[in-house]
């Protein structure tokens, strides 16, 4: 039998505690489905919301870029939620469609010569070492 979303009213305290803490940084109603599955251990939802706000904080790079950076993975990954989800953050941080087509270029040429250097074996470049 598939887990279900945990809801708010639900939530064990520590769990809500948490949602409370997603709610207030991102100021919505509501956390999505992602944090609603990952409650169910408290301890992994805890520490990787805690991760995630850490490392998607406003740095060396621009927000939009580490949302940018996030779809990347996701789309190689295979991580449908993932790319849905990071696409509307990066879109809410300025991202226009011209840069997610340029985005998804990029990406698949990056997946295409990163596979034809795996296959063919190739060797680093003294320069590049």
């Amino acid at each position: 039998m598939p887990l279900k979303p945990i809801e708010h009213a639900d939530a064990a305290p520590e769990v809500r505690a948490v949602y409370d803490d997603i709610k207030a940084a991102r100021n919505v109603p509501d956390v999505n489905n992602f944090w609603k599955m990952t409650a169910h251990h408290p301890p992994t939802l805890k520490r990787t919301w805690e991760s995630l706000k850490e490392v998607m904080a406003p740095g060396a790079l621009d927000p939009m870029v580490k949302e940018m950076v996030f779809v990347a993975v996701s789309v190689t990954n295979g991580c449908d939620y993932c790319i849905r989800s990071h696409e509307a953050a990066a879109r809410r941080a300025g991202m226009t469609d011209a840069q997610f087509g340029e985005l998804m270029a990029v990406i698949g040429m990056a997946n295409e010569t990163n596979r034809l250097a795996k296959g063919y074996q190739v060797e680093i470049d003294e320069a590049l070492r």
